[in-house]
């Protein structure tokens, strides 16, 4: 899919869920669960050895399982990684942050890159790097204000806060008001509670909720 089509929908979705799970089948039940409430993208995250593994694995059961899913992958911090991924099958690329041999090796793919960036100069050089679209992470420690703050400086980035970012109306509602396109939601999402109690259909009712919150902040 072409990169600004990816782009239009995560605009539309308004939520990215991300997560990792060691457990394939955990891992399988999770984006099940997310996708019988309407997600189409999913990030999952690559932090422990069986990241690689598992991504292949779900690449393989999206084709049948979940044919209108994006599935992402973060947290690439080198290019041997984005090369790994890339090869999986990986939509596209976000990452913790702005390295350049990461940018070459994904924009060689073809794919997006999504970078990380706490910083205006670190947003410039992503920008400079061809990155039209950032994670501004960490979004509780940089807050709605630094959206404010810097957005003029940058007319031609988009913007989506990852990390501490509250499924609440009033949290969701501080983020769009900014003109941020998405939102990040890991843990506050997908909890702890949920994977350790296999709790998929109350993941599934919270993350329904979630889309309809984004959906009424945006009207």
């Amino acid at each position: 899919m072409e990169n600004r089509l990816i782009i239009q929908k995560v605009k539309e979705q308004g939520i990215i869920p991300l997560f990792f799970h060691s457990d394939l089948q955990v891992s399988i039940n999770v984006i099940d669960a997310l996708y019988k409430a309407g997600i189409r993208i999913v990030e999952y995250t690559n932090r422990g050895e069986a990241a690689l593994v598992n991504f292949t694995a779900l690449v393989k059961e999206k084709k049948t399982r979940w044919p209108e899913l994006l599935l992402a992958i973060g947290t690439i911090k080198t290019s041997k990684e984005a090369d790994s991924f890339i090869s999986a099958g990986a939509d596209f690329i976000i990452a913790p942050v702005v390295t350049p041999e990461v940018a070459y090796t994904v924009h060689e793919a073809g794919k997006l890159w999504i970078p990380g960036c706490m910083t205006p100069t670190e947003i410039a050089t992503a920008h400079g790097l061809g990155a039209r679209f950032v994670k501004l992470f960490p979004g509780n420690i940089l807050g709605p204000g630094f959206v404010s703050a810097i957005k003029e400086l940058f007319p031609d980035m988009l913007f989506m806060p990852t990390g501490g970012v509250e499924l609440t109306e009033k949290n969701l509602t501080e983020w769009f008001s900014t003109g941020v396109i998405a939102v990040g939601l890991g843990s506050k999402l997908i909890t702890k509670e949920v994977l350790e109690s296999q709790q998929y259909d109350q993941l599934t009712a919270l993350t329904q909720k979630g889309l309809e919150l984004v959906r009424s902040i945006k009207r």
